[in-house]
């Protein structure tokens, strides 16, 4: 398929409805795959994407409908809401209310990187992720095209590319087979690393901050940027992704779930 037909077949999906998904290998169609996502994002669609986790299902975070797409498409509700990725830390500030110093020191030693922080959202905060409680959960991706796409695209809402209850993707085929026409765009990395858990810090409800997920990032390193941080309750079943460890919505905010991943509750 050309790149032309395929950029109208983009541009044309949000009226199509179920307009047929199209692929890009990241590896030989650098340039039209950023190109297609972005389009597709503009569109309101959904697109799968890698991350240093497993693959993520992105949308539009300020379009309800975008969001609803992706939620629709992992046959997950609202009280489920996901994660924001970001491409670069300097823009934590635009979507958080304030953030503590504690954590404003985990950013500087972690991001790029699986930490998840959950924070107060401002009220001229114009997304609408689900029943987030008022917060925002956000991370920066260890993985060079993730971020690259978010250069492009601005912050995304991104999930684990699956259906709720099914094992994440940890390549596109999988994403695919799970997901299908309701994702507009695949972006194929590769295979990623796997599906190791972010650490989640909530920042809402104590100022100092509470793990809420323990992940690949220790207590003890963590507390090193903020002292008083509270450890962490003993370990629950693993959740899904873009969920909270609970199970409930961060309600604090989040993956985690592996690409948010396992991220707030990203991607």
């Amino acid at each position: 398929m050309s790149t032309v037909s395929e950029a109208k077949q983009i541009e044309t999906a949000s009226a199509a409805g179920d307009a047929p998904a199209v692929r890009f290998d990241l590896r030989t169609q650098r340039d039209e795959a950023m190109a297609a996502a972005r389009r597709a994002v503009e569109a309101g669609r959904t697109i799968v994407l890698p991350t240093d986790t497993v693959y993520g299902i992105g949308a539009d975070p300020f379009s309800p409908q975008a969001v609803q797409g992706l939620l629709d498409a992992k046959h997950r509700g609202r009280d489920m809401p996901p994660p924001v990725l970001i491409a670069e830390p300097a823009m934590l500030p635009a979507l958080a209310a304030a953030i503590p110093p504690g954590a404003k020191r985990m950013v500087a030693r972690f991001w790029p990187g699986a930490l998840t922080l959950i924070l107060r959202a401002p009220t001229s905060l114009r997304m609408d992720l689900g029943e987030s409680g008022g917060t925002i959960a956000v991370r920066v991706p260890d993985n060079d095209d993730a971020r690259e796409l978010l250069r492009h695209t601005g912050p995304l809402a991104v999930s684990s590319a699956n259906v709720s209850g099914q094992e994440a993707a940890t390549d596109v085929d999988r994403a695919r087979a799970m997901l299908g026409d309701s994702v507009a765009v695949y972006l194929d990395g590769g295979p990623t690393p796997g599906s190791t858990a972010s650490t989640i810090v909530d920042f809402t409800k104590k100022y100092a901050g509470r793990i809420l997920r323990a992940g690949t990032i220790g207590y003890e390193e963590l507390l090193e940027c903020s002292p008083g941080l509270e450890d962490a309750e003993p370990p629950a079943p693993d959740p899904g992704a873009g969920e909270r460890p609970d199970g409930q919505a961060p309600g604090a905010a989040g993956t985690p779930d592996p690409a948010g991943t396992h991220d707030r509750t990203t991607s």
